[in-house]
């Protein structure tokens, strides 16, 4: 459906405007989809996001800082984050027994299956878009987010 439509606007944007506008609409409408697919485990996106990103490490500790740096949301409370996920076993905090500033992150079993099973039931999702979109269209999409970003 076209942006205008899902908007109920009476007016054609202008070109630029559109594609703004459109990205922005487009976000909010994946973020939704993803905490909907998400609610059911129990985690959010950006819990999401670190455990992809400590999975990543095969096994090696991060930081906060460096888990900071990686995250989709920029503006994430790591730390708060961090901490509810280590209360339901997901991953472990360890204060560095040389610099008691740094702690080292790690995920658990826990947090790799809950991982897997998320990830099963995004593929699903994907499926969705695989029906709207052709593998050179996808990838033409993805050249052009990546090219907005600059």
């Amino acid at each position: 459906m076209k942006l205008e439509e899902e908007l109920k606007m009476s007016v054609e944007l202008a070109p630029y405007h559109r594609a703004t506008l459109n990205v922005v609409f487009t976000g909010v409408y994946m973020s939704e989809r993803m905490n909907t697919i998400l609610k059911p485990f129990g985690i959010s996106e950006q819990q999401y996001n670190i455990l992809r990103i400590l999975r990543g490490q095969k096994g090696n500790a991060l930081n906060l800082q460096q888990i900071s740096s990686r995250m989709v949301h920029k503006m994430s409370n790591t730390t708060r984050l961090i901490e509810k996920m280590r209360i339901k076993g997901l991953v472990t905090r360890e204060v560095c027994p040389n610099n008691r500033r740094k702690v080292d992150i790690s995920i658990l079993t826990a947090g790799l299956d809950l991982l897997e099973n998320v990830i099963s039931t995004l593929k699903v999702a994907e499926k969705e878009i695989e029906q709207r979109l052709t593998k050179e269209e996808a990838s033409t999409l993805a050249m052009l987010l990546d090219k907005v970003r600059g």
